[in-house]
């Protein structure tokens, strides 16, 4: 076996393609600001840099490992090199970290603590340029930026979308749309993988979590919360719970404390949403128009598609998503008491994604004109809110959210993966539900982190052709590949994001792939502990489309598209 000598240690090569994955295989956690493992080497940043046996200093990210090289992490050479850069990258950084959100998680103060700079020689003639305020998504602080290109490749590669890039060159450099435009004149889907991966401020999420106090404040209104199945299991992640563990309950707890009226799981409109798709799906399946359907759950994915591959809109569901769906029911079913009590209800949803601020504002996604969920807070934003309050989550008793909208089967629970959306839908469209049946569903193919992923099942003796894609990129590959004639499928998922909502732009970070796996794993745990496991043995929801909802189906939980 080949082997390289790194800090006196042989390590042996076994298809690491670079030298920075066999330091780290070693033990040792080289800084770095542009690497990531999904995206291409760019090795810009240099804080990976380390030495050889013949003095040469090189990025090891993007060195190819050699059996017989000899190195060296951490020599005064190296110490001083990485001092510098970071000296220089403050120098031309705003350094009002303590009212930045990201202090204390800001890659960049962590680095400067770690190699030891502790004073920065140079002044900051940096020219201060505005912030890009105007997504409903993120904010834009260019005064932040430090040039490791991760949020352009993120967007570029994984995404697919290109909304921003490089311009202008050496000192002048900065990070923007083409044409000085504002992200809200760009293709820009909001999905905020951009401000996950961005290792300071410069990319954040734009905050709600002032008007929510507010809100709460105002004895007139009743601030009603939804919780999303991704947000669960990644909420702990600031309080010392474990990876992937359900704190659902704690949740509910501390909004209670919080203040929040009504706490209620967004789960339960999943499985409205699973009933209302297949009911659409057999529909089109029958009549052969449209085909094949899309999932509408992702707003990043349904703009996506309108912006670049607007003829297949038509295919997208005209179903809500779940955010909407329940938003719109609550509305509704609170109008009346509101209009005795002289109080206004407020919907505020708790989502993984940042995408879920700009589809709030679409008025397709009104009612009778009406504005249905008032607020979005991500998972990051209700963990500020938290720590603000005070509140040791870690130590807190679970609670049970409110009925009668907090009943919810496994099969709204797994939405927040990739596949959970089709695997719950075949499992509603499945003649038996006996737990063999469900194994059976969960094997066919649907499941797991693969970008494209397909499958065939039998469905009342016809095959169905499925695909379930994630990452938008992978998207357009899809897509590039149905224009051209060369696939053809009866049921497409897709989620923006990689791995599906449990890595949402607004979950928290960063997230390496011990947490993105153990997420996956909670989700599927959460589904696995349920009582009820396709979403059409809910009783609450039998019970709402027999009463409450009857007559009211496509006003509610369908998008006005004709409006």
């Amino acid at each position: 076996m080949d082997y390289i000598t790194i800090d006196s240690k042989k390590v042996p090569i076994e298809g690491e393609k670079n030298v920075l994955s066999l330091i780290r295989k070693a033990g040792i956690d080289l800084p770095t600001f542009c690497y990531h493992s999904e995206l291409s080497i760019y090795g810009a940043c240099r804080m990976c840099v380390v030495e050889d046996d013949r003095g040469r200093i090189f990025a090891s990210c993007s060195e190819q490992p050699r059996p017989g090289m000899v190195i060296r992490t951490n020599t005064k050479r190296i110490q001083n090199y990485r001092k510098l850069i970071i000296e220089l990258l403050l120098a031309s950084h705003c350094r009002d970290c303590t009212v930045c959100h990201k202090n204390g998680m800001c890659e960049l103060q962590s680095l400067a603590y770690k190699v030891g700079v502790h004073n920065v020689r140079f002044p900051n003639t940096k020219e201060q340029k505005p912030l890009d305020m105007s997504s409903p998504s993120i904010v834009i602080d260019p005064n932040k930026c430090i040039l490791c290109g991760d949020c352009v490749r993120t967007c570029d590669e994984i995404q697919g979308v290109g909304a921003i890039n490089f311009a202008f060159r050496g000192s002048n450099t900065q990070v923007m749309p083409a044409f000085n435009k504002k992200m809200s004149e760009t293709d820009c889907v909001g999905c905020g993988q951009c401000a996950a991966v961005c290792p300071t401020a410069a990319i954040s999420i734009k905050s709600n979590v002032t008007a929510v106090w507010d809100l709460i404040e105002d004895k007139n209104i009743r601030v009603v919360a939804q919780i999303a199945p991704a947000v669960r299991i990644a909420v702990g992640d600031h309080f010392n719970i474990p990876k992937g563990e359900n704190s659902f309950g704690k949740l509910v707890a501390a909004l209670r404390i919080m203040g929040f009226d009504q706490i209620y799981d967004t789960n339960f409109a999943a499985d409205i949403t699973v009933l209302e798709e297949s009911a659409e799906f057999a529909k089109r399946l029958e009549s052969g128009e449209n085909m094949p359907l899309f999932t509408s759950c992702c707003p990043g994915w349904v703009k996506y598609c309108e912006n670049k591959y607007p003829e297949f809109a038509k295919n997208i569901s005209t179903c809500r998503s779940p955010q909407g769906m329940f938003s719109a029911i609550i509305k509704e079913y609170y109008k009346e008491q509101d209009e005795k009590e002289g109080k206004q209800t407020v919907v505020v949803s708790i989502m993984p994604c940042t995408a879920k601020k700009g589809e709030i504002l679409r008025e397709d996604n009104f009612t009778d004109g009406r504005q249905d969920t008032d607020y979005v807070l991500t998972t990051t934003e209700i963990i500020r809110m938290t720590k603000e309050m005070g509140i040791q989550f870690d130590k807190i008793e679970g609670e049970s959210a409110d009925m009668p909208f907090s009943l919810a089967s496994g099969g709204g629970a797994i939405f927040g993966a990739t596949g959970g959306v089709t695997e719950a839908v075949l499992r509603h469209l499945s003649a038996k539900k006996d737990f063999q049946t469900l194994q059976d569903i969960s094997l066919v193919g649907v499941r797991g982190e693969d970008g494209i992923k397909e499958a065939t099942v039998d469905f009342n003796g016809r095959e169905l052709h499925i695909a379930v894609v994630n990452g938008l990129a992978n998207a357009g590959k899809l897509l590039d590949k149905m224009k051209a004639g060369e696939a053809s499928y009866d049921f497409v998922e897709v989620m923006a994001c990689k791995r599906g909502c449990i890595m949402g732009g607004g979950q928290p970070g960063p997230a390496g792939p011990r947490t993105k796996k153990r997420r996956m794993e909670g989700i599927y745990r959460v589904d696995a502990s349920s009582n009820i496991r396709s979403s059409d043995e809910n009783p609450a929801v039998a019970a709402l489309y027999e009463g409450f909802l009857k007559g009211k189906e496509h006003k509610l939980l369908h998008r006005n598209l004709h409006e």
